[in-house]
């Protein structure tokens, strides 16, 4: 037995056990101290909060931002008659949504995502733009699921080539999340149509660019394309550069006022049945083909 004891005595020494205390720690080099110091000190979410993308807005949820603004222009028209888009109903303004999407690619399919949805509506005399930017993917969900909370069934739609591109991808989107999709079977003036009826033998194309400037006499400044959308949303994911992004945004507002601005000319044209003059002043009066 004495010599039992004397054995665990000498194993829990070697353990740093003896007398009850723990053997001390062993010195660490000074520049690895310093390295586990920083790393313990700073945890990855910690580190995140000081590159927190504030100009997209609030964070509505991990991943999801949300930007609002309001504006006195355009200015709201009176209720209309929407004939001039091919929708024989009275509308009333107050259930206009507009809607403008920023894509990771223009091709389309199921491997584009929208990263940013804009939307922008009347409220009173007021015009209420809405942009939510994802900053991860996992925010898509819940991204689709604050827009089909803007939607009604007496909502109606106004967007720019839409029919052909931002309602069929955001379709695709509420798909692949198994979620109904609030834009089906909803009234949708899609402007580029309507325009390309009446201009398109006299302007060098309809691009909303070319249809702002014409009616509008909007010429933007420092713009970022939007075929540059796709890259400024990935440099923030990968380097954490928000500058062209918070570019795109800008971008994306001017987009949604100028459908609710080319609206309302269309909607002056149709009520003068006749000649016209152009918000910016540059044109004569255009016949309908």
């Amino acid at each position: 037995m004495t010599d039992l004891a004397a054995r665990l005595r000498r194993l829990r020494g070697q353990a740093g056990m003896a007398g009850g205390a723990a053997a001390p720690a062993p010195r660490l080099p000074a520049d690895l101290s310093r390295l586990l110091a920083v790393r313990r000190s700073t945890p990855a979410r910690q580190r995140s909060v000081t590159n927190m993308p504030t100009g997209l807005g609030s964070e509505l949820a991990p991943g999801l931002w949300l930007a609002e603004a309001t504006t006195d222009w355009p200015s709201v028209p009176l209720p209309f008659d929407a004939s001039f888009a091919k929708i024989p109903e009275r509308i009333d303004p107050a259930d206009m949504l507009f809607l403008d999407t920023e894509t990771t690619g223009l091709a389309g399919g199921t491997g584009t995502r929208a990263f940013m949805i804009g939307v922008a509506r009347w409220h009173g005399a007021r015009f209420v733009l809405s942009q939510l930017t994802i900053t991860a993917l996992a925010g898509e969900a819940a991204m689709l699921e604050q827009l089909r909370a803007w939607i009604t069934p007496a909502t109606v739609l106004g967007t720019y080539n839409g029919k052909s591109y931002d309602a069929p991808l955001l379709n695709t989107r509420f798909r692949l999340e198994r979620m109904s999709s609030p834009l089906q079977g909803l009234r949708h003036i899609d402007l580029l149509h309507p325009v390309r009826r009446r201009w398109r033998a006299h302007w060098p194309n309809c691009k909303l660019a070319t249809t702002e400037r014409q009616l509008l006499g909007v010429v933007r400044e420092d713009d970022l394309p939007g075929s540059q959308a796709p890259a400024a949303w990935l440099r923030f994911l990968r380097a954490g550069d928000p500058t062209d992004l918070y570019r795109v945004l800008k971008h994306n507002a001017q987009d949604l006022r100028s459908l609710a601005g080319v609206l309302s000319h269309m909607v002056a044209l149709d009520q003068t049945a006749g000649g016209f003059t152009p918000c910016g002043g540059a044109l004569g009066h255009l016949s309908d083909n």
